[in-house]
């Protein structure tokens, strides 16, 4: 089979969120269009493009992409992520009625950076073990997972953020752990009064 290889930017985070429930809130308003990301959408449609294409469901890029966003509008991608979910014993209104099934953290607040300025770098390992710290991921096989935390609204490299503009919203189980969170969302997001040269999202692709 024919195989490409797609090289994407990861010197931030991909989409607006960071966690577990977060992301699949996030994936099913992408699917619905409540919110499509534009980084999100990017990567994602670069990816089906290659797996329409090397499946022979489409001949060029172009008519990938139209076929992409034709069941991304009449609801279709949806329909099926809602399909898929139920096959695998999850509720049959869950693209509908996300809501009501993700589990929501203790404690949702925004953190701001100390001075204003421009995103210009940002650790996204670092922000990653963040998400793991406060509970999102494990660093032994025995931990247990909280599902509920994690960040969404996150700035992207480029934004200017102030008093008014956060770095992100912080689900917490409580208090000090969003404490915690902040430290590390503020040590991992650098600063400059300049705006930084703004890089592709899909860097390159590689083919056989």
């Amino acid at each position: 089979m024919r195989t490409t290889a797609l090289l994407t930017d990861m010197n931030q985070v991909l989409a607006s969120s960071a966690g577990n429930a977060v992301e699949v809130r996030e994936a099913v308003q992408f699917l619905t269009g409540e919110y499509r990301n534009p980084r999100l959408f990017d990567v994602t449609m670069a990816l089906c493009v290659e797996m329409l294409i090397s499946g022979k469901l489409a001949a060029d890029d172009a008519e990938a992409r139209a076929k992409l966003q034709a069941v991304l509008d009449n609801g279709k991608a949806a329909e099926v992520f809602g399909r898929m979910v139920a096959a695998q014993k999850g509720p049959s209104d869950f693209v509908e009625n996300y809501a009501n099934y993700l589990p929501t953290a203790m404690l949702s607040k925004a953190v701001y950076a100390d001075t204003e300025g421009f995103i210009s770098a940002m650790d996204t390992r670092a922000l990653g073990m963040a998400v793991v710290s406060m509970g999102g991921g494990r660093r032994q096989a025995s931990d247990t997972i909280d599902y509920s935390v994690g960040f969404t609204e996150m700035a992207r490299l480029g934004d200017r953020v102030d008093g008014q503009r956060p770095l992100a919203v912080i689900h917490a189980k409580d208090e000090n752990s969003w404490q915690e969170a902040a430290k590390a969302v503020k040590a991992a997001i650098k600063l400059d009064d300049k705006a930084p040269e703004i890089t592709p999202t899909v860097y390159r692709r590689i083919t056989e």
